[in-house]
């Protein structure tokens, strides 16, 4: 039988794990119990004597049932050479899953998932494609059952999910600095939306910055086809401006901003302020009006971190 030292016990299996430790159990087992001779150099004559612990005759057989003969001992062997191509291996994988799609998952509520994925495409316009996705969990019990309809008001969670891409460019010259593309697609509520903004950044100090933005965008909705009555389409035109001032000493930033769409024929203004308390941890509140008339407001805290 042979065994390889150092990178040999890598690949150990369990199973040859238990065998190596009952071997050393029984060698402990055949050994008589004995008393050590006081050493005659020793200080104090009253000192304990040390003794050796003996196994226990009654411990179970950890060989019991096992064939000996047919482990495979082949799995020892195992050289430098092997497990470099290993460690390489498991490194190309690495690079390859953080240059391939990103995946994340978040429990919701009412017992059903929101599944992100995402993935880039082209560095050149940091082009990204991904889908969003609510993935409902189907009930094994009774109660389970009961838990989800309680959380959605009777009816049990229904999967859905969107697909978008996203790319961002530079822009022209003086006019504005940056230009971002965004679409996407909700098959299951017949819902699209093709969007686009402009940025332009105007420093205005050293502690101070003005980032002015346009945004533009149309959203489609279609309908469901009835007896005697055609589906159709609906489009809203939509469009934003807005101007944010940001102070670089106390994480404060400020916004001022309007909105107007074809559905409600005219211009509605907001304006909200953000602080950074410490790292990654915000505070936001804004102001807004609202087609029907009523004010909006809104004051909300969060945490945001990217690794």
């Amino acid at each position: 039988m042979e065994f390889t030292t150092g990178f040999g016990w890598i690949r150990l299996p369990l199973a040859a794990a238990f065998i190596f430790g009952s071997v050393l159990t029984a060698s402990a087992q055949i050994i008589p119990p004995f008393s050590p001779a006081p050493s005659a150099t020793a200080p104090d004559e009253d000192a304990e004597a040390e003794t050796t612990e003996t196994a226990d005759v009654n411990d179970p057989d950890v060989l019991k049932g096992i064939d000996v003969d047919k482990l495979d001992w082949s799995q020892l062997a195992i050289d430098a050479g092997t497990l470099n191509d290993i460690i390489a291996a498991k490194k190309r994988a690495q690079a390859a899953a953080n240059n391939g799609m990103n995946w994340s998952t978040n429990a919701n509520a009412n017992g059903s998932s929101a599944v992100t994925v995402k993935q880039s495409v082209s560095s050149f316009w940091d082009t990204r494609i991904g889908a969003d996705m609510t993935v409902a969990k189907e009930p094994t019990t009774m109660s389970e059952l009961m838990a989800q309809k309680a959380a959605n008001g009777g009816n049990l969670p229904q999967s859905s999910g969107s697909a978008w891409a996203a790319a961002t460019a530079p822009g022209a010259g003086p006019v504005w600095d940056k230009t971002a593309v965004e679409a996407r697609v909700d098959p299951g509520a017949e819902q699209s939306k093709l969007g686009a903004s402009l940025t332009k950044s105007v420093p205005l100090s050293t502690d101070y910055s003005l980032t002015l933005q346009n945004g533009y965008s149309v959203n489609q909705q279609g309908t469901t086809a009835l007896p005697g009555v055609g589906g159709h389409v609906i489009r809203n035109y939509e469009t934003d401006q807005s101007a944010k001032v940001e102070i670089t000493d106390t994480g404060t930033s400020i916004t001022a901003g309007q909105t107007m769409s074809t559905t409600d024929d005219k211009w509605l203004r907001k304006v909200g302020a953000e602080q950074k308390l410490f790292d990654n941890v915000t505070v936001s509140g804004s102001v807004g009006e609202t087609s029907q008339g009523a004010i909006n407001k809104s004051l909300t805290a969060g945490f945001k971190k990217s690794w």
